[in-house]
């Protein structure tokens, strides 16, 4: 029977202060710092990067066909690698679990570079997932145990920062290298650096084993019925518009539901145990921050909108792509400066509305043969919607770091930030691909229907689902704030 509904107390730091950037790029910290930050740079950045080599790619190896699985396969490695992260810290300590991860990244990205087919380099992508997956996760779950309790809310702001740089740095790194037509060098630099990184992390890192993961059973049914979803949604997004697409969107839903029910019974659970209990906040603060993360995966079509609708050069539109990011990134940096669990609580709540309006506002903005004062209302809409992921994220992330007091549940807790977030990406990136397609067609069906007018159409049903998303996000958080207040460490119920 589930324990009755209470308050749960939400942690205070030991040290009053939450620390300062200076201390975090101090000698003692810096290169811990690098580390944890780098692994999920290189994630970000890879994603965003192989997006913009691609066609070059394609025109070199062929394969077009499988232009959709080029995303599908790294996502679902990466949603299964994440997942993994509690047991080998357990087995192999932060140093070595990072070499490791980096390794398994880099030898991927290697192998992307030098792939003489698609399906070689399908393979490849499998491989750079299940490393991201790895750095993903081990970016959080490892702040425990590297750097101290009052630099944990500037080192979650750091790491999350990364999301939003690597979709800066990759669009146009990608796009410099495809210019040059060298492709392959983009990748072959991505490797070297993440090998440079695994070495660093030898130095830089506890040598001891984390936690040990409590015994049991490896939660197959959990993990095959997410990566089950997570293909569903993606097939939603490829299938002609019509009964299939409802069909996969149903079967995807139901996989989840199917997940939460599995993983609530297992005796080894993907998520800490604690997470479906009543009154217990994590489950609300995994899927705010799953709501959050996944508002910046629309910037994978911002550039092609803005090309189709207000016919932008490729410059622009690649700026406009990065608009996100600006604003998650730049209000992220003083964010993380809130020091009262008033304030904190606040930013949680009012993240996730900035978002609604931000993307409701460049859902009513996309007309045909738009000017570019649009395009500039466009710009700011989305830097809005930005900066409300930017300022609920860190605290959202620190909440859950410290959400139980034993260290093997916190460490399983920490991990579950990257879980979620790599999920939500898995999954809503799918959910965006389906409106597009569902705009697309309903605008070419319009009268008097242009290309721009049906890409205006498939852009502002893309902005309403996303804000409609974010408008239960905003639901999420305030359950998550209720269950919180001053004093204590958050506990389980």
């Amino acid at each position: 029977m589930d324990a009755p509904s209470r308050t749960i107390p939400i942690a205070e730091p030991r040290i009053s202060s939450s620390g300062s950037w200076r201390e975090l790029f101090s000698g003692a910290h810096l290169a811990a710092a690098l580390v944890l930050a780098g692994g999920v740079a290189m994630y970000a950045m890879n994603t965003f990067l192989t997006a913009a080599l691609l066609p070059s790619t394609i025109a070199e190896v062929g394969g077009s066909e499988y232009f959709a699985w080029v995303v599908t396969a790294f996502l679902i490695a990466s949603v299964l690698a994440s997942m993994l992260v509690t047991r080998l810290l357990g087995r192999f300590g932060a140093a070595r679990g990072y070499l490791l991860a980096f390794a398994v990244f880099g030898a991927g990205t290697l192998g992307a570079a030098l792939a003489p087919n698609m399906e070689f380099f399908l393979a490849m992508r499998v491989a750079q997932g299940l490393g991201g997956g790895l750095l993903a996760g081990l970016g959080y779950a490892v702040i425990r145990q590297a750097l101290p309790e009052h630099l944990w809310t500037r080192a979650t702001g750091l790491i999350s920062a990364m999301w939003g740089v690597g979709t800066l740095i990759g669009p146009a790194l990608g796009g410099l290298f495809a210019q040059l037509g060298i492709w392959r060098w983009a990748f072959a630099l991505l490797a070297a650096v993440s090998f440079l990184l695994g070495a660093l992390a030898l130095r830089a890192l506890p040598a001891g084993r984390g936690p040990a993961h409590p015994s049991g059973r490896f939660p197959v049914a959990s993990l095959l019925a997410l990566v089950l979803a997570a293909s569903a949604f993606s097939v939603a997004s490829i299938v002609p518009p019509g009964p299939a697409t409802a069909v996969a969107i149903l079967a995807g839903a139901a996989l989840i539901l199917g997940f939460v029910l599995l993983d609530r019974r297992a005796s080894s659970s993907v998520l800490p145990a604690f997470t479906y209990r009543r009154g217990n906040p994590l489950k609300w603060i995994y899927l705010t921050l799953g709501i959050a993360s996944a508002g910046a995966m629309l910037e994978v079509y911002l550039p092609r909108f803005g090309q189709e609708i207000a016919a932008l050069p490729e410059l622009p539109a690649g700026l406009l792509g990065a608009t996100v990011s600006v604003g998650w990134s730049f209000v992220q940096i003083f964010s993380v400066s809130i020091e009262s669990d008033r304030g904190r609580r606040r930013a949680m709540v009012l993240g996730p509305m900035l978002m609604v309006l931000g993307f409701g506002g460049y859902a009513l903005l996309q007309l045909a043969g738009a000017s570019a004062g649009t395009v500039w209302g466009w710009a700011a809409a989305l830097v809005l919607a930005g900066s409300g992921i930017g300022l609920a994220f860190p605290h959202l992330s620190v909440a859950a770091l410290r959400s139980a007091a034993s260290p093997e549940e916190s460490a399983k807790a920490a991990a579950g930030v990257s879980t979620a977030q790599l999920i939500s990406n898995a999954v809503f990136s799918a959910l965006i691909g389906v409106l597009v397609s569902l705009g697309s067609a309903l605008g070419t069906a319009a009268p008097a229907a242009t290309a721009a007018s049906a890409a205006a159409t498939s852009a502002a049903a893309m902005g309403a689902g996303v804000a409609v998303l974010a408008l239960i996000g905003v639901g999420t958080a305030l359950r998550a704030t209720r269950s919180l207040r001053p004093g204590s460490t958050l506990s389980p119920a």
